[in-house]
C-alpha cells in the first residue's frame, strides 16, 4: 500500500480498502468511467476527448468532458442503483480528482494517481486534503442497470 495518509485527513482504516496495487496505466478521470488502461489529461501526449476552449484543468472543462458521455450535474451523492455517479473534486477552480460510485453497494472507487485504487465509503473520505473538496456530483442512467447486481446482498464487510 502506498497511500500517504497525511494528504487525506478524512481517510481512516475503517472507511476504505485497497483494491489494487500501484500502477501508472490509468488515472482517476478514466478510472471514474471504467476506461481501464487509459490516462485522460489535457496535455500533449495524453488523450483528452474535447478541444478548445476546454483543453485545460478547470472544473467546468471536466464537467463538459463528462457531459459529452452522458453525465449531467445532480445534487446528491446518495446511492441510486439505476444511475452511474461520479464526484469531481477541486481546489481553486481546478479539478484535482474524480471518484465513481459503485452500483453494487453505493461505495466509491478512486484511482489515487499512480498509487493504489481504493474503495471508500463516501466521497468525503478523500475531501479536505490533497484533493480539496467535492465540487460537483454528476450522474447518468446506467446502461446495464437491468443486469447489474445492485440490489443483492454483498459478502464484504461494510465500509463506515
Amino acid at each position: 500500500m502506498t497511500i500517504d495518509y497525511s494528504t487525506f485527513p478524512n481517510l481512516t482504516q475503517d472507511n476504505h480498502r485497497p483494491t489494487s496495487q500501484p500502477t501508472n496505466d490509468e488515472n482517476c478521470i478514466a478510472h471514474a468511467i471504467g476506461a481501464r488502461g487509459e490516462w485522460w489529461e489535457p496535455i500533449i501526449g495524453r488523450f483528452w476527448p474535447i478541444g478548445p476552449p476546454y483543453y485545460n484543468h478547470r472544473i467546468e472543462s471536466l464537467v463538459r468532458v463528462y457531459e459529452r458521455i452522458g453525465y449531467v450535474v445532480c445534487e446528491s451523492a446518495d446511492h441510486e442503483p439505476e444511475y452511474d455517479k461520479i464526484a469531481i473534486y477541486g481546489d481553486g477552480g481546478e479539478y484535482t480528482h474524480v471518484a465513481r460510485q459503485l452500483a453494487v453497494d453505493g461505495t466509491w472507487t478512486s484511482k489515487l494517481g499512480p498509487d493504489d485504487d481504493i474503495n471508500h465509503a463516501t466521497p468525503e473520505a478523500l475531501a479536505g486534503g490533497a484533493y480539496g473538496n467535492v465540487v460537483k456530483i454528476m450522474r447518468r442512467r446506467s446502461a446495464d442497470h437491468e443486469n447489474a447486481k445492485c440490489c443483492e446482498e454483498q459478502n464484504q464487510p461494510a465500509l463506515q
